[in-house]
C-alpha cells in the first residue's frame, strides 16, 4: 500500500470549511481514561520524529482550550517514515490519552521507542501519495537532497516543565485588569 499510516487527524483540528472530514474523525470519540504502560516512550517516540514542513502558527488544545507544549507550530507534519502525524499529536497523547493504532503501537515497540533514519528513495513515495490527504498538495513532491536523513536531536519541552513554566507566569503577574487598554507613556 502506498501512503503513510495517518495518526491524530482529527475533525476539530482542521475548521476549514472546503475540507473533508478527517481520516481520524473525531478527538472527543478517541479519548480515554488511562494510557499505554509505555506511554512515556510513545510521547518521546512522537516528539523525536522528522519534521516535514515547519508551520509558523499558533494553536490551542481543542479539548481545554488552554495552551500546551505543541502550541507553537502545531500542525507541522512530522514522521517516522511509516507514520505521520501533526507535532501536537504527542500532547493529546499524554494529556488525553487518546487512542493509538495496534498497528502503530507494534511498531514503535518492535523500533525499541527509537526513532529511525529515513530512506528519502523509499519514503518519497509514500510522502508524495500522502500530503495531499492532509492538506498539503502543495508540499508534493518531496524534495531531499539526502539519501538518508538521521533523527535530528530536537530540545522539545516536556509536560512538566511546561506546566512548571505556565504556574510561575501566573504567580508573577501582578493583579489588575488586563483586558483594559495601558496610558500611552509620555516622551
Amino acid at each position: 500500500m502506498l501512503g503513510l499510516g495517518l495518526l491524530g487527524f482529527y475533525d476539530e483540528l482542521d475548521d476549514r470549511p472546503d475540507r473533508p472530514d478527517q481520516p481520524n474523525g473525531s478527538i472527543r470519540d478517541a479519548v480515554r481514561p488511562v494510557g499505554e504502560p509505555d506511554e512515556a516512550e510513545l510521547v518521546a517516540y512522537l516528539d523525536a520524529g522528522h519534521v516535514l514542513i515547519d508551520v509558523m502558527e499558533g494553536g490551542r488544545d481543542v479539548l481545554t482550550g488552554s495552551a500546551h507544549r505543541h502550541s507553537q507550530g502545531c500542525s507541522s507534519p512530522l514522521t517516522d517514515g511509516t507514520w505521520i502525524w501533526r507535532q501536537d499529536f504527542p500532547h493529546y497523547v499524554e494529556t488525553h490519552h487518546v487512542l493509538l493504532p495496534e498497528a502503530f503501537i507494534d511498531h514503535v515497540r518492535r523500533l525499541n521507542h527509537r526513532m529511525p533514519p529515513l530512506v528519502a528513495a523509499q519514503f518519497a513515495p509514500h510522502y508524495n501519495a500522502t500530503m495531499p490527504l492532509i492538506g498539503w498538495s502543495s508540499a508534493v513532491p518531496w524534495r531531499s537532497t539526502e539519501a538518508v536523513l538521521e533523527p535530528e536531536r530536537r530540545a522539545v519541552t516536556t509536560k512538566a516543565e511546561f506546566d512548571a513554566t505556565l504556574r510561575a507566569q501566573e504567580r508573577n503577574r501582578p493583579e489588575g485588569n488586563w483586558k483594559k487598554p495601558r496610558k500611552p507613556r509620555r516622551a
